[in-house]
């Protein structure tokens, strides 16, 4: 009998041990998504401030051209112009989030043992989801109210010279003479105001989701950061 029980024992030691290396490789393991996680969420912040910056800046370009539309006289041509251009060339947002996707498609998300983290990386996913939903619906309005009634109307070429010129120089084309009377015809034209209206309206929705992903990527970080000096 006593031979048994010392048989028992140290299987079960054995099995105690096994286990705790386990959970020491799955440790290492998580740690390790950890840091790569918090190095994907420190580039996706900048990328973060950099697209709140530009849609700042269109949603400002898009209020002062309104300014023009109910009659303050435009008396730089090109500026309105670049104010123009401001609005409608934008880039769409792209997520630096290949750790998370990783841990997504490998099944491995149950790795990250913190719910609070967990959580935070499946809120996060789920604003950008949002953002790229209303960013369908702002290219939808931009073709059907901004770029469809400029286009058709316009001679394109002095005007992206004009906006290419002040874009890599600082300054306006002084050689160029942009048209007085096609932009008479756009400030008449209420399909293209209609236009710089919805531009503002959905930009600021995308604004403040952008500043929840940023709130919530800086307190991701800060987790991460105390869940790692805990191992």
């Amino acid at each position: 009998m006593g031979e048994i029980i010392l048989v028992v024992i140290g299987i079960l030691i054995a099995l105690q041990i096994n286990n705790y290396n386990e959970v020491n490789k799955q440790r290492v393991k998580e740690i390790q998504f950890l840091k790569n996680l918090k190095a994907d969420l420190i580039l996706e912040g900048e990328e973060l401030d950099n697209y709140i910056e530009k849609r700042n800046s269109m949603v400002k370009s898009a209020q002062i051209i309104l300014k023009h539309f109910n009659g303050k006289p435009v008396e730089n041509l090109q500026l309105f112009n670049y104010h123009n251009f401001n609005v409608e060339i934008w880039q769409a947002f792209q997520r630096i989030n290949n750790t998370y996707l990783e841990l997504v498609n490998s099944g491995n998300l149950t790795l990250i043992s913190n719910d609070s983290i967990k959580n935070g990386l499946l809120n996060l996913d789920l604003i950008y989801k949002k953002i790229a939903s209303d960013r369908d619906h702002l290219k939808h309005d931009y073709e059907e109210y901004l770029y469809k009634p400029f286009f058709e109307y316009v001679d394109l070429d002095p005007l992206a010279q004009s906006y290419g010129s002040y874009m890599a120089n600082g300054e306006f084309n002084k050689d160029l003479t942009l048209s007085r009377e096609e932009l008479n015809g756009l400030l008449e034209n209420k399909i293209f105001k209609n236009g710089f209206v919805l531009s503002i309206f959905t930009n600021s929705i995308i604004l403040g989701d952008y500043q929840r992903m940023k709130d919530l990527n800086k307190k991701l970080i800060v987790l991460i950061d105390e869940e790692i000096t805990k191992s």
